[in-house]
């Protein structure tokens, strides 16, 4: 149990890192609110390697962490709802179908930026945000794709499936 503590810390560090890298990338297309999306890759790897259940709490606890280090508590109900959209569609898809990692990354992708404007709209009560909707699901399947890709990478590259804390 110590092992999967020390390795739970890991990937929440992880995590926080890639919200601070991301933080600093000037990534602007021009498309208000639209990020990489980085931490995904630690969430994806974590989810088809060690478990749901603990990817979702490192999705969580990355979420309220970076909010309060990075952001304020509207990016923390943002990233939240977003995260937690897309979070329950990647568990689901993998579970219930035999989609590709990549596939059910862009999913985790464009349900993230879903979450998001749907919660943006009632906060703000103004039901004309979802006229944005087809450029957030561009951009959820551009970054969804390149986390895909990047996530498959590494676990390959990283050979993960056996990690030392199931030895």
């Amino acid at each position: 149990m110590k092992r999967k503590t020390a390795y739970l810390g890991m990937f929440l560090a992880l995590a926080l890192i890639c919200s601070y890298v991301e933080s600093l990338i000037p990534f602007y297309f021009g498309i208000p609110g639209v990020k990489l999306g980085l931490t995904n890759i630690v969430v994806v790897i974590m989810l088809y390697c060690i478990g749901a259940k603990e990817a979702f709490l490192i999705s969580v606890l990355r979420i309220l962490l970076a909010g309060f280090l990075f952001g304020n508590p509207f990016s923390i109900l943002y990233s939240f709802s977003g995260g937690a959209l897309s979070f329950l569609v990647m568990y689901v898809l993998k579970r219930m179908t035999k989609l590709h990692v990549i596939s059910i990354s862009v999913m985790g992708g464009i349900f993230h930026n879903i979450g998001q404007i749907a919660v943006a709209a009632v906060i703000v009560e103004n039901y004309h945000l979802f006229y944005y909707m087809p450029v957030l699901l561009a951009a959820g399947f551009m970054t969804g794709l390149l986390i895909g890709i990047l996530a498959r990478e590494m676990m390959a590259r990283l050979k993960f499936g056996k990690l030392p804390m199931d030895v």
